[in-house]
Formats: C-alpha cells, structure tokens, sequence
C-alpha cells in the first residue's frame, strides 16, 4: 500500500467518531475556492471499524463500532501543529482542533506523524471480522431433542431441519395431539 502525507491520530469524544469524522468533511467540503488550500491539504478522516458477530441467545448479532474508541485518523500532506514550518501545517492544525468534538492530536502541540507500517497495521484491523466460534453441529434430521428454553421448555422435539448459516433448527413438537412446527437456535435445544 502507498501513503501519501501523513497521518495523525486525534483524540475526539468517545462514542461521536463517526460524527466528528462527519464534521470534519463537511467543514472541509464548505470551504470557498478563495481558502481552497485548507481543503487540499487535509486528504481523508478515516475512522477505522471492526463487525463483530456475536451468538447471544441462539441469535446472530452483529455489531459495528470503532477499532480505536475516541480516535480519528487524518491524513494530510504536510506536517501539523501550532509550530509547523509551514503556515498551512499551522492552519490545518487549527481547522482540525477547531472542530467541535475534538479534543486534541495526539502529542497535543507537538504531534508526531505516523510511521506508515502503523497506519497500514491501523487500518488492516480495521477491515477484520472477527467471528464468533460456531457451534459444533452435533444433531442430524430426524433425531429427538428436549427445548430448553422459550414457552416450549421441557418439550421433546423432531428435528426437521437444519439451517447452518443462521445457526437455526427447524423443529416439530406435539402439543395436544397435534404437530407443530418451530425454530429454535441451536443453544435452544439439547439431545436426548
């Protein structure tokens, strides 16, 4: 991967990164033509996500938050901060802290740029999804299971079928002579 300036990481309100990343570009993108260099200095905000797919309950849940909670990375062409050698240095430090929800570049008034083995490391965690261990499928068509939990608790069940995707089974119990059908996780259930 080839980087291009250099990058930052700034602190900013846990919890808001997406919406701090959002200001940023949105200031950026409001910028006139007359103080166009502002906007060509500062090249991206990446806030970095990971999913993670969790089995509560019988249930897939995933879920996407920040890799790194109450940090934004930027990207800019040229070094920053309050004692850069260069004006728009200086300037792009002001515009970013200027920002409401930032609290400050790491390093605060002497912020030190990002080796470009760390961003490529920052950012490749941040695609990763880490899911979560599938269960062993231990039952076949046709084998008879107890429920274990829901309404039906304590109800033995046929097993009809098996959806290994979704983590689900495809159930028949009897209730008052007839059969009916049900799906459960595959935690909802234990063999006979």
């Amino acid at each position: 991967m080839v980087m291009t300036g250099y990058w930052y990481i700034v602190q900013v309100y846990t919890g808001h990164e997406k919406k701090i990343q959002s200001n940023l570009e949105r200031r950026l993108a409001s910028k006139s033509d007359s103080d166009r260099e502002i906007r060509d200095e500062i090249l991206g905000v990446n806030v970095p996500m990971s999913t993670t797919v969790k089995n509560e309950d019988g249930k897939r849940k995933v879920r996407t938050a920040p890799t790194y909670p109450g940090y934004v990375l930027i990207n800019v062409q040229h070094q920053v901060g309050p004692h850069a050698d260069s004006e728009i240095g200086r300037k792009s430090w002001a515009f970013v802290q200027e920002t409401p929800g930032v609290m400050n570049f790491l390093g605060n008034a002497n912020p030190i740029p990002l080796s470009e083995e760390d961003v490529e490391r920052m950012l490749a965690t941040a695609t990763v999804e880490e899911e979560a261990p599938v269960p062993e499928i231990t039952f076949s068509i046709g084998d008879k299971v107890r429920v274990i939990e829901g309404p039906f608790s304590s109800f033995t069940a046929e097993i009809l079928g098996i959806d290994t995707q979704r983590q689900r089974l495809s159930l028949s119990i009897t209730i008052f002579g007839r059969s009916t059908p049900l799906e459960l996780g595959f935690m909802g259930v234990e063999r006979l």
